[in-house]
C-alpha cells in the first residue's frame, strides 16, 4: 500500500480537465488547484453498497464514511488505471479484469475538493476484502435507505464527495447497480 506522501505529484488541470502542470499534493491542496480523483462504488447482488470508513489519520474527512474506494489520480495516470490501483491499495483487489463500469464524472469545485471525480461502478461482488488500516478503519454494506438515513441524520459522518454524489446522483447509482 502506498503511504500518503505530501510530495507525490498530481496533474494540475484546467476547467476542461486538461493537464496544464504538475504539483506536489501539499501544494495542490493548499492552493485549491484543480486535480483528478476516482471513486469506485462496489455493490452486491442485493443492491447494497460497500462503504469504507476512512482512517482517523486521513488529512481530509477522517473517520467519515466514503465510497468503496477512492483516491487521487497520480501524475501521468488516467482515471481507469487510478481506479484499478486504488482497488488494490484499499480493498486488496488486484485483478485487472474486474469489470469497472464508468458511471459519471463530477466537475471540480468546492463540493468535490476541487477534484474532477470519475465514478466507477463494480459488481455485483461480495468480497472478500483486505482492508488496509492506513486507509480504512472499517467497511460495511449499506442499503440505499440506510445511506439515505445516515446522510439525513449524521451528514458530518459522510465524506463530502460521497454526500454530494449520493444527493445529486442517487438514481443513476441505483440504476447502475441493478
Amino acid at each position: 500500500m502506498k503511504e500518503t506522501n505530501p510530495d507525490e505529484l498530481f496533474d494540475v488541470v484546467d476547467h476542461e480537465d486538461r493537464v496544464i502542470a504538475q504539483a506536489p499534493r501539499r501544494e495542490v491542496h493548499a492552493r485549491k488547484l484543480l486535480h483528478r480523483a476516482v471513486h469506485v462504488l462496489v455493490h452486491d447482488a442485493d443492491g447494497r453498497l460497500f462503504l469504507q470508513r476512512r482512517s482517523p489519520t486521513k488529512d481530509t474527512f477522517p473517520n467519515c464514511w466514503d465510497s468503496s474506494c477512492s483516491g487521487h489520480v497520480d501524475a501521468g495516470e488516467n482515471y481507469v488505471i487510478a481506479a484499478r490501483r486504488e482497488l488494490g491499495e484499499e480493498l486488496g483487489w488486484h485483478d485487472q479484469t474486474l469489470p469497472l463500469r464508468p458511471l459519471l464524472k463530477l466537475p471540480a469545485g468546492p463540493e468535490t475538493g476541487y477534484e474532477f471525480i470519475e465514478i466507477f461502478v463494480l459488481g455485483p461482488l461480495s468480497g472478500p476484502f483486505e482492508l488496509h488500516p492506513g486507509e480504512i478503519s472499517e467497511g460495511r454494506w449499506f442499503s440505499p435507505d440506510g445511506l439515505d438515513l445516515l446522510i439525513k441524520k449524521s451528514p458530518e459522518q459522510v465524506a463530502g464527495a460521497l454526500r454530494h454524489l449520493w444527493l445529486n446522483h442517487r438514481a443513476e447509482i441505483l440504476e447502475s447497480s441493478t
